[in-house]
């Protein structure tokens, strides 16, 4: 399916008005379409509105209760995943102030038990020390202090012991010169000793390591509800559960490639040594 970011804002709309469409060619009255789908009266309101986005499993209830002809099925099923994917692009975020960017992500990371972080290029800024973070923004318009801050804060959470992390880096990440030397070598330090945090799993990829599909994107998976996949001029954000699934599945595969505990410890020592 191809993703058109000027689809991606109109298809919630486009498929609330599917779905309420053929409610009426069914004859049904809301209440009753409720009934048939077990979901509640003020549910289907809402989906019809386009005021929430239903997920697949929703959007299969109700076709099967409209008896939607076969040939619509596969259809609005896309147009389900469609509205199920959202884009955002760096602009926006430029235009709104960073640091809300911020405050979105701490809100992702609050209601997530366990999170998956996939990073093929660069540490993100939960592990990241003040100076690399600063140098990391360099591109960013503006004053990003503020943004700066905000990334500092989120790092609490590493250190709430009700969720878990997993982190898996390659080698590429860890060694992608973002700062002077010195400054580096600490970065790749405050790796080593977030490793040791008993709710973070740290995993690396040496380059060398024989891995057929290659690392295209960093993304981040926050249990099975939501994935996200960062490019240079935005990210998308996935709700659909295939979505989902086939990250959580991409992720294991890395994983089992990945070095864990002492072994990738020594591997970090090694890398920060280059940099002393």
């Amino acid at each position: 399916m191809a993703l058109d970011p000027e689809q991606l804002g109109q298809s919630k709309a486009d498929l609330a008005e599917t779905l309420r469409t053929m409610r009426k060619r069914a004859g049904l009255s809301q209440v009753r379409l409720a009934l048939r789908c077990n979901m509640s009266q003020s549910k289907i309101s809402k989906i019809e509105t386009a005021e929430i986005t239903p997920n697949l499993v929703d959007v299969e209830l109700i076709l099967r209760a409209v008896e939607a002809p076969k040939q619509l099925v596969a259809e609005i099923t896309s147009l389900a995943r469609l509205a199920n994917t959202a884009w955002e692009p760096i602009r926006s975020s430029f235009r709104r102030g960073l640091e809300k960017r911020q405050a979105e992500l701490a809100g992702l990371e609050t209601e997530a038990k366990e999170l998956r972080y996939f990073l093929p290029a660069m540490i993100t800024g939960l592990l990241a020390t003040p100076e690399y973070i600063r140098a990391s923004l360099e591109y960013s318009p503006g004053d990003t202090s503020k943004t700066v801050a905000r990334k500092l804060e989120r790092q609490a959470v590493l250190y709430d012991t009700t969720k878990c992390f997993t982190f898996l880096i390659t080698e590429q990440a860890v060694r992608w010169a973002v700062v002077p030397p010195p400054a580096m070598a600490v970065q790749i330090d405050r790796l080593t000793s977030l490793s040791h945090l008993p709710n973070i799993r740290m995993g690396l990829i040496p380059l060398g390591t024989i891995i057929s599909r290659g690392p295209m994107n960093t993304f981040t998976v926050y249990e099975d509800r939501l994935a996200t996949v960062e490019t240079f001029t935005g990210r998308t954000v996935f709700r659909d559960s295939r979505d989902i699934a086939e990250h959580l599945e991409l992720f294991k595969q890395y994983e089992q490639k990945a070095q864990f505990g002492g072994a990738a410890r020594t591997l970090l020592q090694e890398w920060a040594s280059l940099y002393r």
